[in-house]
C-alpha cells in the first residue's frame, strides 16, 4: 500500500485517527492527517518498536490494526493460512499463561500451541475442547483466578533449561543483531565536518567485534545481517531467523539519537508488558548486559525496560535488545567512534553472557570477570 502520511485526508486516515483514538494517543476523530496524527503515529511506532517516521506504510498499519482488538471483540481460533493477530491474543495468552497453561511466549499470534492450550482449559471447565475461544469460554475465563502461584510456567522452564545447560559457554547458540542495514535503513545518521556517521556501520562493526570474541569462547554465533545487506529486515524477519537457528540468546544492537544533544546514556530492553509480566530470563540478561557496559565504560545508565516489540515477542529464546549511547550526543559520539571504547562495550556483552549461565548463587560481582580468560571453556568462574 502507499504510506499514508501528513496532509493525506479521507476514509483511510478516518480509520487510523479512529484507532489511535482508542489507543488513548489522539483526543478526536477526523479524516485529516495533522500535526496531532503524525505525533501519535510517531508514538505508536516507537511503542511497538516499528521505524519512526510518521508514514503509515505496511508495517505501522498491521501493527495498528492488531493493536485495535480487545479481548472479548471476537472469536479466536486457529488458522493455518491466516493466524489471527492482535492485542486480544495477547491478553489470552497472558491469561493463560498465569493460569498455568503453556501457550509459549505471548506473542499475540492465535496460532497451535495457543489452541491447544485454549482446548486444554475448555475441557477442564466442560466445555468442548475445540481450541476456539468464543463467548462462553470468555466467560469461564472470567470466573476463574489465578491457577498457579510462584512464577510462571513457561519462565521457570526457561530458568531450569539455563540451570541444566552448565556454566561453559562452549557449543552454545547466540545470535547477534546489527540493527537497520539494508537499502536505505541506516539508522540514526550524524554528519560531522567531512566525516558521516551511521548507525548502521558502528553497530555491525560492534557485532562483528562480538562476533569473533564469543567465537574465541567456543560459541556458535549467528549475525542476523552482513555490513551491506540489499534489503532491510523487520524485527519479525529477524526473530524467525533466530528461532530457525535454535538459538540460546539473541543480542540486538542499536545506537539511540535525540533531537536534544543532552540526551546520551545506554538503555536495555527485554519482553515484558510494562504490568508485572515479564521474561525472568530476559530480564536477567537485560540486567546483566545493562550493568556490565555501565560498570566497564561509565555511560550514563538509563536502566533496563520492559517492552513488547516484534523482536522480543516473537523470539523464543531469551532476547535482548540495547541501545549503547546516543549518537547525537557529542559525548557519547565521540567515544562510540573510538574502536578501543567499542571493544570495551564488547568485553562488557561477553561478560554479561558468561554470567548468564552461572547460578545465581554462584554468580562473580559486576565488572570482576577477566574477559582474557573466556577464550577457552570455563568450567567455574573466575574473576580477575
Amino acid at each position: 500500500m502507499r504510506s499514508i502520511r501528513r496532509g493525506d485526508s479521507g476514509p483511510a486516515v478516518a480509520e487510523i485517527r479512529s484507532i489511535l483514538v482508542g489507543l488513548d494517543l489522539l483526543d478526536t476523530p477526523s479524516d485529516v492527517f495533522d500535526d496531532a496524527t503524525d505525533t501519535a503515529v510517531r508514538a505508536f511506532q516507537q511503542s511497538r518498536g516499528i521505524g519512526v517516521d510518521g508514514l503509515v506504510g505496511d508495517e505501522t498499519w498491521s501493527a495498528l490494526d492488531a493493536a485495535r482488538w480487545r479481548l472479548g471483540a471476537r472469536t479466536l481460533y486457529h488458522s493455518v493460512t491466516n493466524p489471527l493477530v492482535g492485542e486480544d491474543v495477547r491478553a489470552l495468552q497472558e491469561r493463560l499463561l498465569e493460569m498455568g497453561y503453556d501457550t509459549g511466549r505471548a506473542d499475540s499470534i492465535y496460532g497451535q500451541r495457543t489452541a491447544r492450550a485454549v482446548a486444554q482449559f475448555q475441557r477442564e471447565v466442560g466445555l468442548t475442547p475445540d481450541g476456539t475461544c468464543g463467548p462462553n469460554t470468555m466467560k469461564a475465563l472470567r470466573r476463574l483466578g489465578r491457577k498457579v502461584v510462584g512464577g510462571r510456567p513457561q519462565w521457570l522452564r526457561e530458568a531450569e533449561a539455563f540451570r541444566q545447560a552448565g556454566t561453559n559457554l562452549m557449543g552454545k547458540t547466540i545470535v547477534i543483531d546489527p540493527g537497520h542495514g539494508g537499502g536505505d535503513d541506516l539508522g540514526v545518521v550524524v554528519p560531522e565536518g567531512p566525516l558521516r556517521w551511521t548507525e548502521a556501520d558502528l553497530v555491525f562493526d560492534l557485532a562483528a567485534r562480538l562476533e569473533g570474541r564469543l567465537a574465541a569462547a567456543g560459541m556458535r554465533v549467528h549475525l542476523t545481517r552482513g555490513p551491506q545487506p540489499a534489503q532491510p529486515m523487520s524485527g519479525a524477519e529477524r526473530a524467525t531467523l533466530a528461532n530457525s537457528l535454535g538459538a540460546d540468546l539473541l543480542i540486538s544492537l542499536h545506537l539511540d539519537g535525540h533531537e536534544n544533544e543532552d540526551a546520551h546514556g545506554v538503555a536495555t530492553y527485554h519482553y515484558g508488558t510494562g504490568n508485572g509480566l515479564s521474561s525472568t530470563v530476559g530480564e536477567r540478561l537485560a540486567n546483566l548486559v545493562q550493568r556490565e557496559i555501565v560498570v566497564r565504560t561509565g555511560m550514563r545508565d538509563c536502566r533496563i525496560h520492559a517492552k513488547t516489540w516484534e523482536l522480543l515477542r516473537l523470539t523464543q529464546m531469551p532476547a535482548v535488545r540495547v541501545d549503547l549511547g546516543y549518537l547525537t550526543s557529542p559525548t557519547d559520539r565521540d567515544r562510540l567512534v573510538n574502536p578501543l571504547f567499542r571493544e570495551q562495550i564488547v568485553e562488557a556483552i561477553l561478560a554479561a553472557v558468561q554470567r548468564m549461565y552461572y547460578p545465581v548463587e554462584i554468580d562473580v560481582p559486576t565488572g570482576s570477570i577477566d574477559v582474557r580468560q573466556l577464550r577457552v571453556a570455563l568450567s567455574s568462574p573466575r574473576s580477575a
